[in-house]
């Protein structure tokens, strides 16, 4: 009984592991060049690394976020369409690279987001098994504001630093996210939180 319990859980942490992600696979899109030359195909892309890689009657393609203005694809894997920018963002005190960006909401105030592939440990328990633990695949986002002056300001998830960033209403804001118990760092808690900002 053992065996069998401690075999089906090395199995969910393998099943985990073999989930397909969004970056991993193609999907349809086309993108917009720094030359404002429209390429459609199947997208691929690597945020970490800031490359796009396009197939396109019949021809692969790599571009760098250097040479990238804007790429949309309809998603396969969460079946939605998404909006990625490649824009400047400073990644030492005085040294900016384009950066490519997920748009997530758009306002005065807009919200951005980039993906990380991260792999974590996972413990498992059983009453007829001693346990263990597996490693497992998760995505983790990471969260940037830009305001309507083009200034990006990195979000950590934290609700006492998103009240210091929208400290204009912040009283406002706090009772908007204790009122509907919204977690700060939860990507569509943050969208109706920027939402409401932006409104008010």
């Amino acid at each position: 009984m053992r065996f069998i319990l401690g075999f089906l859980c090395i199995l969910a942490l393998q099943s985990a592991n073999s989930q397909r992600f969004s970056s991993e696979v193609f999907h349809n899109g086309f993108l917009i060049t720094t030359d404002k030359d429209t390429l459609k195909g199947d997208l691929k892309y690597d945020l970490d690394a800031n490359i796009l890689t396009v197939v396109s009657k019949g021809k692969t393609k790599s571009f760098s976020s250097h040479k990238v203005f804007y790429f949309e694809i309809f998603d396969k894997i969460l079946n939605n369409y998404r909006q990625f920018y490649s824009i400047p963002y400073t990644v030492n005190i005085d040294y900016k690279i384009p950066v490519f960006f997920e748009l997530v909401y758009e306002g005065k105030v807009s919200l951005m987001a980039r993906e990380h592939l991260v792999t974590q440990t996972v413990n498992s328990s059983s009453a007829y098994w001693g346990g263990g633990t597996g490693t497992q695949v998760v995505i983790k986002y990471s969260y940037f504001f830009l305001d309507d002056k083009g200034k990006i300001t990195y979000f950590n998830g934290k609700k006492k630093d998103l009240l210091t960033f929208m400290s204009k209403k912040q009283s406002e804001v706090k009772k908007f996210i204790k009122d509907n118990k919204l977690d700060t760092d939860e990507m569509a808690d943050l969208v109706r939180i920027t939402a409401f900002y932006n409104s008010i």
